[in-house]
């Protein structure tokens, strides 16, 4: 045998032993995905129980048990806007850990505070966008300065005047609380102090005892308070009036021009989970939004369900990472 047709025999045996072993690690790997899981997931909430996204986590958690056949344990991490629950998922390698977050912390964490220990678009890998959300401008149903038969228009005539000896309550630097109540100064000519809280029960009940003079609540919170006798409604921030806020005004209507806000909350993995994991995860959360059970709840809590595919998400993501950068360019706001 020449030495050519030796090193092309050896050549051979070599990419067929190769090929051998690596059919035999995708088996493996094929087998043990079909497996998963093999002990309780977890949902990691980075805001308070009680807030709208523990709410929508634990909607979720006794239907995906069911399907995976394992607990699914939602377990708040609070604090930093969501950014600390963030940073709990980008970083779980168990490949049995899974978010459920807002925009905030899927799109401008690390533009808004270069610390931020993630980076959204590249630690976190988009599951399904399950809903999406006006907010609604609310304030005390008592404040000095406001005539209780205030309207949209009065209220922020009455906000004019205090400048900023009033404040306004977010569930943290980064949120869309935070970011859209900013934008809103600048479309009406108002100044309020920013107090960030840990979640928006917390920012409800600050303006309830007089602490707060108004704060950019979801839906479904700020109709159950007002419905109560304990808050006032402004109006909501999408271009026109919402289902989720029936009777209640948009800030359009007040005068407030080119001001269209909406928030979201979405499940994300770990980036280092593989892909088929991934890919049953989200073809499971989103069969599970789609329920008719399921997407009434959701509308009772605020959102209106969308159940997007991770194409859909990570589409979602790019457009609100661009346009919240602006904002935040433009209007020159800080972490601080």
């Amino acid at each position: 045998m020449t030495t050519l047709s030796l090193i092309a025999r050896r050549t051979i045996l070599a990419a067929g032993t190769a090929l051998v072993a690596a059919s035999a690690t995708s088996s493996v790997f094929a087998a043990s995905t079909a497996a998963w899981p093999t002990k309780p997931v977890r949902i990691v909430v980075g805001f308070p129980g009680g807030s709208s996204p523990d709410l929508t986590a634990r909607t979720f958690s006794e239907p995906l048990s069911k399907l995976l056949g394992q607990p699914v344990i939602v377990e708040n991490k609070v604090g930093a806007g969501g950014n600390i629950g963030a940073t709990e998922v980008a970083r779980a390698h168990d490949n049995h850990t899974i978010g459920l977050m807002i925009n905030g912390n899927m799109t401008i964490a690390k533009i808004l505070n270069p610390a931020t220990p993630y980076d959204p678009l590249k630690d976190l890998a988009p599951l399904t966008l399950i809903g999406v959300s006006p907010l609604v401008l609310t304030a005390p149903v008592e404040q000095p300065g406001v005539p209780k038969d205030a309207d949209a228009q009065a209220f922020f005539a009455a906000a004019q005047k205090a400048g900023d000896t009033w404040s306004y309550g977010t569930p943290g630097v980064g949120t869309i609380g935070h970011l859209g109540t900013e934008l809103l100064k600048a479309r009406s000519g108002i100044a309020p102090i920013h107090v960030p809280y840990s979640g928006y029960p917390q920012v409800a009940t600050a303006m309830m005892g007089g602490q707060l003079q108004m704060a950019l609540l979801p839906p479904a919170l700020a109709m159950a308070q007002a419905q109560a006798g304990k808050l006032r409604l402004i109006g909501v921030t999408s271009s026109g009036r919402s289902a989720l806020a029936p009777g209640v005004p948009s800030l359009a209507e007040a005068g407030i021009k080119n001001f269209d806000l909406q928030i979201w909350n979405a499940f994300a993995a770990p980036s280092s989970m593989p892909a088929e994991i991934r890919t049953k995860l989200a073809a499971m959360l989103v069969e599970i939004a789609r329920s008719p059970a399921v997407r009434e709840k959701l509308f009772q809590q605020g959102w209106q369900m969308v159940g997007t595919s991770p194409e859909g998400l990570a589409n979602r993501i790019q457009k609100d990472t661009a346009e919240l950068s602006r904002l935040i360019k433009e209007q020159k706001i800080s972490n601080q």
